[in-house]
């Protein structure tokens, strides 16, 4: 019997530690508002979409794509690369403002989907309290070159660190704007359609998930949206508290929530494969 295939990552990369973490779930939100930031992107989505109504979906889809990236097998991160890429060829936004019409396969705007999530993980992840050294950072940003090859993006083209991707952001700052689609995600977020028992939960869990996504956001996308936050230390110990809170479930219930990547991991690769912290040490 041959060796069992680590997948893209594998059980020795920050990458394989890092999505383990609870506090991921934060993230994929702050990153949902952060892509809403670049009006061609949210259009892309907003357009192709009823996005009140399969904002869900798509957080799932997200999550799944991740979970199968980071833990699969590496036939299974090229099989859900190549269906994004795919569904990505087919679709196409409008802007009202010129008429022009566009691709949302573009390797600017994929570009900017990548690092928005990418910066998300690894900013939501250290400031509540997941240990990394700087050297591991920029090995985490790196890393994820191989996750953008799988959706259409030239790797070499792809920030390899930290301080490439602080630099992208800042160049990309001027194109970022809040107009009427990143106000309705932004509307979303605050207020996803839920059914009515679940409201009450809705407004007592979900709505502080948003608010501190929101919260761990940079102060110019605060700036954009309009709308204040609390001070970044106050931010801060709400992340921790939160990530305090979400670790001290035990990590075998929180993998048993479907799909099971890490289980699933786990049963392909050995119990040594198991996700933690300290392996980073």
């Amino acid at each position: 019997m041959g060796e069992a295939d680590p997948g893209l990552f594998g059980p020795d990369s920050v990458t394989w530690q890092v999505h383990a973490d609870p506090i991921m779930w934060v993230a994929g939100v702050r990153a949902l508002y952060f892509q809403a930031l670049h009006p061609r992107v949210v259009r892309g989505v907003t357009q192709n979409s009823d996005f009140r109504r399969e904002a869900w979906g798509r957080l799932m889809r997200t999550a799944s794509f991740v979970g199968t990236t980071t833990y699969g097998t590496t036939e299974a991160a090229e099989k859900a690369g190549a269906r994004v890429r795919r569904i990505h060829r087919t679709l196409g936004a409008t802007d009202p403002d010129t008429g022009e019409r566009y691709g949302v396969d573009e390797p600017d705007l994929l570009l900017w989907v990548h690092c928005a999530e990418i910066d998300s993980y690894l900013h939501v992840a250290r400031r509540s309290g997941f240990p990394l050294t700087d050297a591991q950072a920029d090995r985490y940003v790196g890393e994820h070159r191989a996750d953008a090859r799988l959706v259409g993006l030239d790797p070499d083209a792809v920030p390899a660190n930290q301080a490439e991707l602080a630099a992208y952001f800042e160049k990309v700052r001027p194109e970022l704007a809040v107009g009427e689609e990143a106000r309705a995600v932004d509307d979303f977020l605050l207020r996803p359609p839920a059914h009515p028992l679940l409201v009450p939960a809705r407004e007592l869990l979900w709505r502080r998930v948003a608010h501190l996504a929101y919260a761990a956001l940079p102060p110019y996308a605060h700036e954009l949206y309009g709308r204040p936050a609390p001070e970044p230390a106050t931010v801060t110990r709400r992340l921790r508290a939160t990530g305090t809170l979400l670790r001290g479930i035990p990590a075998r219930l929180r993998w048993q929530l479907p799909p099971k990547h890490i289980l699933r991991a786990m049963a392909r690769l050995g119990p040594d494969a198991r996700p933690a912290p300290y392996k980073l040490g």
